[in-house]
């Protein structure tokens, strides 16, 4: 029975990241060559670069991949390292506009989703045939949840599982290692925060203990940053060192007010999956705008901390 849930649960992870992948390529074939331009025409103040990044992930559903071109950007010379932040900043609130729209539990339309997408990417063309795919990869997230939670049930019943669960809740520390390590393995903290958000629906995690797993996601998903960064110049790694100091800060400037944090979310309403998608939002957009104010500041303390070899 076991291992039939652990297969369950791999399928399920790797239509989530299939899906992901569908969706993403549909919206970005609909402006593959516009992407790199419209980030450069529109970073040239931390605020302008904020909205950009922020639109644009909740567009193509990755933040991993805006922050990809933004380092490719930089790489290229065709935008700053200093204008890169706000694009970042606003990488990580676009990034939670997923995670809403599915914390609200309407995987059951996948069938839909997925026919008319299919329809849509095999008879038609241009625009629309991208239009098809980002439908598709949709339905094809919505069946992956209902796959995920079809394989949690039976764990939810053993008992060293939930007793796994339980000690972490209780260890915030140890949530933030796990969300780090699965997001840095699978590469997506949309997925990972999925997951948070079904083992907190089903009882397996509690509130707490959910948002710590939520901070390590978002620590885990720098690791895509530092492989993007190798073999570049040494602004395009300043932008990955960015991000991680970033995520890596925002964590743990949360992780000491976890409960009082768990309290806010719960006071938004909702049932516990959709607290815990809020609790993403709110991470994301805090942290976001803390340093938003700062960036100039911020761009120069990355630069002392890498700073140019000298010749």
């Amino acid at each position: 029975m076991l291992w039939k849930s652990t297969l369950l649960l791999i399928l399920g992870l790797g239509g989530f990241l299939a899906g992901m992948w569908i969706m993403r390529t549909g919206m970005e074939k609909m402006a593959v060559d516009r992407l790199p331009e419209i980030i450069k025409r529109f970073v040239k103040t931390p605020t302008r670069g904020l909205l950009t990044g922020t639109v644009l992930t909740a567009l193509i559903h990755s933040s991993a991949g805006v922050t990809i071109i933004s380092i490719g950007l930089v790489s290229a010379g065709a935008m700053t390292f200093a204008d890169s932040l706000g694009v970042i900043l606003g990488s990580n609130i676009g990034t939670t506009v997923t995670t809403q729209v599915l914390s609200f539990g309407i995987q059951q339309l996948f069938l839909p989703f997925l026919i008319v997408g299919a329809i849509l990417s095999i008879f038609l063309r241009g625009t629309y045939k991208y239009i098809g795919l980002a439908v598709l990869g949709f339905g094809a997230i919505f069946l992956a949840l209902e796959l995920i939670e079809r394989a949690l049930e039976p764990l939810s019943a053993m008992p060293w599982f939930r007793d796994i669960l339980a000690y972490s809740s209780n260890h915030p520390l140890l949530g933030v290692l796990a969300g780090t390590v699965l997001t840095a393995m699978i590469t997506s903290s949309t997925a990972t925060t999925m997951l948070t958000i079904v083992l907190a629906s089903q009882g397996l995690v509690d509130l707490p203990g959910a948002i710590a797993i939520i901070i390590g996601n978002n620590i885990g998903t720098t690791v895509t940053s530092i492989i993007a960064a190798v073999g570049t110049p040494l602004n395009a790694k300043r932008v990955a060192l960015a991000h991680i100091i970033l995520n890596v800060l925002g964590g743990a400037a949360f992780l000491p007010f976890i409960g009082g944090f768990a309290e806010l979310c719960r006071w938004f309403g909702g049932d516990i999956g959709v607290q815990v998608a809020t609790s993403h939002l709110l991470f994301n957009l805090i942290s976001s705008l803390a340093v938003w104010p700062f960036t100039k500041w911020f761009a120069k303390l990355v630069c002392w901390m890498m700073p140019e070899k000298k010749t």
